[in-house]
C-alpha cells in the first residue's frame, strides 16, 4: 500500500475527517524529518490533519509535554510517539481507511 496521491483521494479525505472528528491530534516542527514523511502519508489530505506546529504554538507543546516529534495524541490523552502508519492511526481511532 504505498501508494503516493498527489490528486484528491476522497477515501483518504474522509478517513483525515475521522481522525478529526475523534480529536487525533499531531503535533510536529516544519523542520522534523519525521513530520514531513509522516503528513507526505496523508498527500493532499493533509489539509484535514489537525496539526499542531510547535515552533508556533510553543506554549501548547510544552503544556502537552510534547518531548519528540512526531506525537499523537487522542482525545482519551494517550500519546502516541514518532511516525505512524495510516492502518495505526486507524486502530487507534477506529477511522476507516
Amino acid at each position: 500500500m504505498a501508494s503516493r496521491p498527489s490528486k484528491s483521494n476522497p477515501a483518504l479525505d474522509s478517513f483525515t475527517k475521522c481522525l478529526a472528528e475523534k480529536k487525533l491530534i499531531m503535533y510536529g516542527a516544519y523542520w522534523c524529518p519525521h513530520c514531513q514523511a509522516q503528513k507526505k502519508l496523508f498527500g493532499n489530505s493533509v489539509q484535514y490533519l489537525p496539526y499542531v506546529e510547535c515552533t508556533q504554538q510553543t506554549e501548547l507543546c510544552l503544556e502537552k509535554k510534547i518531548e519528540g516529534y512526531p506525537t499523537w495524541i487522542d482525545a482519551s490523552g494517550n500519546r502516541f510517539s514518532g511516525e505512524q502508519s495510516l492502518q495505526k492511526l486507524s486502530e487507534i481511532t477506529q477511522c476507516k481507511l
